[in-house]
Formats: C-alpha cells, sequence, structure tokens
C-alpha cells in the first residue's frame, strides 16, 4: 500500500442540503445551434448513479445520485474544498435521517457537491434535507512521490485505487487514458482543489481511438499532457488522473466533467488500464 500522511489528517464535520435542480426559461443551444430543452443540474436523480453510464442522456451535465450545496456561498466553499471523493456522508435530517452514503465528486460553476446513496435513500430525501459529511483528505500527501500532488481525494479512496510504486514512478489503475487536448470547460481555473474539467467528445474519430463511448459516471480516468496541480493547464508530460463526476453535455466546450485526484508536472504517475476503477467498485459491490 503507498505511503500517506492520512494520521495527520483533521477529521471535520462540514454540512450542506438536498439542493433544488436549477431551471432556465429557454433553451440551450448544441454544438451544432440546434435549441434544446433538458435536464440540467441539481436535485435528486433516482435513475443515474456512480457506475452507470455517463454518455446518453437526455440532460445536460446530468448529476448523478444528490446534488447538495450549502445555502451560504462562503459556507459552501468550505464544504466543497474540506469535502473529499470517498468521504462518509451521512443525513442529518427527514425522513432517511441516519443514513450513510459516499462523497462521489464536485461539479463547478454551481458548486454542487454529488453524494452517493442506496435507493432506499433516494426514495426518502427531500429538497433541504442536511446532508453532513466526515470530511478529511485535504492536504494529504505522498512522502515517498513529493512531486505527485493530492486533490480532492481521501484515504479511503486511495486505499482500494490500485497503485503500484515502481522506482521513482507509480503506476496507477484507471478505465479510460484521455488526451489532454480535447479537455475543455474548467480550463484555466487557479485551483483543482474544488470543481470538475469537461472531457469534450464531439469528435467521433477521437472518441473512437481512445474508446471513450462507454465512460460511466465514477469512472477514474489518466489524462495525459494535462497539469491539475494548481489550476488546469496542457503541458507535455504532466499526468491527471480524476474521477468523472457529472454527465455529457450538448454545448461546446463541454462535455463529461473529472474532478482532480492526483496530477504531477512531469512524467511521474503511469495510467493503465484497469477495467474495474469505478467508485462503483471500490465503495459499492
Amino acid at each position: 500500500m503507498i505511503r500517506t500522511n492520512k494520521d495527520r489528517l483533521p477529521i471535520v464535520s462540514v454540512q450542506g442540503v438536498v439542493w433544488h435542480p436549477k431551471g432556465r426559461s429557454g433553451p440551450g443551444c448544441s454544438v451544432d445551434g440546434e435549441a434544446l430543452w433538458l435536464t440540467g443540474v441539481g436535485g435528486i436523480t433516482y435513475n443515474a448513479q456512480i457506475g452507470d453510464p455517463c454518455l446518453g442522456w437526455a440532460a445536460d451535465h446530468l448529476e448523478p445520485g444528490v446534488s447538495t450545496r450549502h445555502p451560504n456561498d462562503e459556507h459552501n466553499i468550505a464544504y466543497q474544498l474540506r469535502s473529499c471523493i470517498g468521504n462518509e456522508a451521512t443525513v442529518l435530517s427527514g425522513d432517511a435521517k441516519g443514513d450513510k452514503g459516499i462523497v462521489t465528486g464536485k461539479h463547478g460553476g454551481c458548486e454542487h457537491l454529488m453524494i452517493w446513496f442506496p435507493q432506499e435513500t433516494l426514495e426518502k430525501l427531500a429538497t433541504e434535507d442536511k446532508i453532513g459529511v466526515k470530511a478529511t483528505g485535504l492536504g494529504m500527501t505522498l512522502p515517498d512521490y513529493p512531486d505527485v500532488l493530492l486533490r480532492n481525494l481521501s484515504p479511503a479512496l486511495i486505499e482500494k485505487m490500485n497503485i503500484t510504486p515502481d522506482g521513482s514512478r507509480i503506476k496507477v489503475g484507471v478505465a479510460k487514458i484521455v488526451p489532454a487536448a480535447i479537455m475543455g470547460s474548467g480550463l484555466g481555473a487557479v485551483g483543482a482543489s474544488t470543481g470538475d474539467y469537461d472531457i469534450t467528445l464531439f469528435d467521433e474519430e477521437i472518441k473512437k481511438e481512445y474508446n471513450l463511448g462507454d465512460l460511466r459516471f465514477g469512472d477514474l480516468v489518466g489524462i495525459i499532457n494535462a497539469d491539475s496541480r494548481f489550476g488546469r493547464s496542457y503541458r507535455t508530460g504532466a499526468v491527471t488522473v480524476g474521477v468523472v463526476t457529472h454527465g455529457d453535455s450538448f454545448t461546446a466546450g463541454h462535455g463529461p466533467g473529472v474532478t482532480t485526484l492526483m496530477s504531477c508536472k512531469t512524467p511521474l504517475i503511469e495510467p493503465f488500464i484497469d477495467p474495474s476503477a469505478n467508485l462503483a467498485s471500490y465503495f459499492i459491490v
């Protein structure tokens, strides 16, 4: 098992609520100029969870499971920043009080935190039910690989990932390899400790070349030539490993969102294909 500083990481409480879906009075515009009225972000999605396909939905930026947020923007920053993928979440109010779930993703722009709960919990949840997260992972490091920086990654998740030390590098199992050339919305962000950035899938040739047609919510992906240590940019030799957190989009520059888990400036991470590299395989099955 790869060594971390997990024993020195605080475990703190942060809290949000089940967030109502956003709406718009007019249609969205597809990359080909088509006007579309589609389901967007927010709410409780009953039939899309980690492990399910993230493409092919009649939706735009679909968020699997439960979308949460804190109503106070300042408090929501803490909720987003301190929560990490794989943290335990608990329903604190309403009919599902006491039920447990797992943090699965962050969505920039709307600043939502997505959480997996079992199907029976989804049926009991309601908008504005309170959700508490035992937040830990912010500040986690790899003492033996100090140039591999961790973002949004919980100790619970890194212990389940397929990671093998290989001299000065680490090999990391991912479900898909993605070229940084097709990364879109989210590029240029000054930090990668919240939010996500999108895989654009409008080019059918590159989609086929990299076998991206069956991407799933919760898939770990390795993005080649992507530097997400402090922001998000293209850099030859850099590598980012992230997790697919929201669904596809019809809007230019957008697509399935990826929340960063680890990144390096030089090729210290070697991603390899592992079909089981999905949050559902790690935490549910």
